[in-house]
């Protein structure tokens, strides 16, 4: 090794690593660090920074019940002693990885995937496979309903015979729109040579979809999603995973509010002015002593216990166990999937939606008023460790009311939607690429939403009214009929 490199190895584990003896870091890890140190010093550092580079899945098994983070029982010998560093998740499984490729020395894949994570994360893994999140490539690209109403805001549009068209859009242009949360299919299509400042000339797969790191990512291993939009490589934090921030990302609206109406609530504004003295690092997660308002992980995912240390709610990855409602209009509010892949759901009518038009469920794909009841009781659960029973009751039965009322009003925005279908004044092939279908779509699809979540997050407010709220659905609505009543006086 060369001596500038050597030293250059030791400083960076020093702030870490108290001694090589008492928390030891194999010999392909510290080949990884000798380069990668120099010339990605970020990565390294981050890494540094992971409960990962502290301690060795060993040490981490021995971890009393509830602050237990490696959740597989059978971690492969040869992984307990050595922290998690560089090869430990590189080097995994290489024959499952199709981006595995000779590496000074050592057979490496570029994309670590779940399956990666669940040899000490089995039960994460597990779940998170059955979450929704995991199918939302799936979900997005193996419905052709969504595929119209995404060709016509990324698709190209032209100009011709007296109307807009749109063609197909591009791989870049899906990949950076759309697909950036849903996930692209990841596929090594060749090799390349790079001419490298650390080592001259190296072979690398080129993976086409890459880079991505959307929620349904399809691995080059075949795995479905990754862990890494919550818990950011190289550092994999707990931390960010339970700050609103990372939810972010992707949840920010207009289609899905999330953030901009729980950052408007008296719970997001709790957290603005305390997130300062709260503890985001303990497993588990004590209501009253490390926090005092929830955030999006401490309501969906996290184990939470009171100061009893009594469980309020288990740790769970497939975050619709304590969801009862699908508040994302499609067109309607409704009851969960049973199923996480959603692109098998037709309703009456064989259209792949979980209502018909008319806002009837299609219920042998949904979850049952019983299984409603049981996720709505473990998130009341959680309400119940800060608030009093009539204030939750009272706050659960305004939005269930909410959905209803915005469901009715949907219907009405739909049923003169049909009208102008009807009547020849916009062609129904594709839903979404005319002016009264994008008000009609606006409706539901923005403001619908806006008022439904700003119910679920924030219990109302000005995100419910007038900030893309109720004021915006019903002007979407009058619109419409406006529209309608004109075309039709005009119609031949």
């Amino acid at each position: 090794m060369k001596p500038f490199l050597c030293a250059l190895w030791i400083c960076f584990l020093i702030p870490c690593l108290s001694s090589a003896t008492e928390i030891p870091i194999s010999d392909a890890t510290s080949e990884c660090i000798d380069c990668h140190a120099t010339f990605q010093p970020g990565i390294v550092a981050d890494w540094q920074k992971s409960r990962h580079a502290m301690t060795t899945p060993g040490r981490a098994m021995q971890a009393d019940a509830l602050a237990l983070k490696v959740s597989n029982k059978n971690v492969p010998e040869d992984l307990k002693d050595t922290v998690v560093g560089c090869a430990e998740c590189h080097m995994l499984r290489p024959t499952e990885h199709t981006d595995t490729f000779e590496h000074n020395g050592y057979d490496i894949h570029i994309v670590v995937s779940p399956k990666d994570c669940g040899t000490c994360h089995n039960v994460e893994a597990d779940q998170y496979s059955g979450n929704l999140m995991a199918h939302a490539y799936q979900n997005l690209a193996g419905n052709a309903l969504y595929e119209k109403l995404q060709r016509s805001i990324l698709g190209k549009a032209t100009w011709s015979q007296g109307r807009v068209h749109f063609e197909p859009e591009s791989d870049m242009t899906k990949a950076e729109g759309c697909y950036y949360c849903h996930g692209t299919v990841l596929e090594v299509t060749g090799m390349e040579t790079r001419d490298t400042d650390a080592a001259g000339e190296l072979d690398f797969p080129i993976i086409k979809g890459w880079p991505n790191q959307g929620v349904g990512r399809i691995n080059l291993d075949g795995s479905l999603g990754a862990c890494t939009p919550c818990h950011t490589r190289h550092t994999f934090s707990i931390e960010m995973a339970r700050k609103p921030y990372t939810c972010k990302e992707c949840h920010v609206g207009p289609d899905v509010p999330v953030y901009k109406v729980y950052s408007s609530s008296k719970h997001g504004n709790l957290f603005e002015t305390h997130k300062e003295e709260w503890n985001f690092k303990p497993v588990p997660w004590t209501i009253g002593k490390d926090f005092t308002a929830p955030t999006c992980a401490g309501c969906h995912i996290s184990l939470l216990v009171n100061t009893e240390g009594d469980v309020v709610s288990q740790r769970s990855h497939r975050f619709n166990d304590r969801l009862p409602w699908r508040l994302f209009g499609l067109i309607y509010a409704h009851p969960y999937p049973r199923n996480p892949d959603t692109s098998i759901i037709r309703n009456a009518a064989g259209q792949p939606l979980p209502t018909d038009m008319n806002g009837d469920p299609a219920e042998k794909y949904l979850i049952t008023k019983a299984e409603q009841k049981e996720r709505t009781i473990q998130l009341k659960q959680i309400c119940l460790n800060c608030h009093g029973s009539s204030w939750v009751n009272g706050f659960w039965q305004r939005f269930e009311n909410t959905i209803q009322e915005t469901n009715a009003i949907t219907l009405t925005a739909t049923q003169i939607m049909s009208d102008v279908w009807a009547a020849g004044l916009a062609e129904a092939e594709n839903p979404f690429d005319e002016h009264p279908e994008r008000l009609w779509s606006d409706q539901w699809l923005f403001y619908a939403n806006t008022v439904r979540f700003s119910s679920a997050m924030g219990g109302g407010g000005d995100y419910g009214v007038f900030a893309d709220g109720r004021y915006q659905m019903t002007k979407r609505l009058f619109e419409l009929e406006d529209w309608y009543r004109k075309a039709l006086s005009n119609k031949p």
